[in-house]
């Protein structure tokens, strides 16, 4: 890099770590406000006389799955190994399409979407049990 723009790029780099401090405040808000929901959502679901209904339920676990949803891109804003954030988004694309799974009716119509989502997500759970494999016997913990 040319002397001259050695400046520039030093108070690009001072932008960029600002923007993403901002950025990680902002998503660890985000984060608290959806655990807060889903405790009053949980609460109100307990506090409720009797077995609860599906639908209760399905909001309270779609709820759940978003709020490990942003837990775990609020955690890659703090990674820097890339085998540990490649685990991590594919962690989240795991439950990604879990709660799809869970929102999607079960019609005829969409039996073929449900089982190309149950082979997705089976495939992404073989993945990622399959890099933990690989990152516990990278680390030596490997009988």
């Amino acid at each position: 890099m040319p002397p001259f723009l050695q400046p520039v790029a030093d108070k690009l780099e001072r932008f960029g770590w600002f923007l993403r401090i901002i950025f990680i405040g902002l998503m660890s808000l985000y984060l608290v406000v959806a655990i807060g929901s889903l405790a009053v959502k949980l609460f109100a679901t307990l506090a409720s006389q009797g077995a609860p209904e599906f639908d209760l339920l399905q909001v309270v676990l779609n709820d759940a799955l978003l709020v490990l949803i942003v837990m775990a891109i609020v955690r890659t804003l703090f990674i820097y190994n890339s085998f540990e954030y490649a685990l991590t988004f594919l962690e989240v694309g795991f439950v990604v399409i879990l709660r799809k799974l869970i929102l999607l009716e079960t019609t005829p119509e969409t039996a073929w979407v449900l089982l190309v989502l149950g082979v997705v997500s089976t495939l992404f759970f073989g993945m990622i049990l399959y890099t933990h494999y690989l990152k516990r016997d990278v680390d030596g913990l490997a009988p």
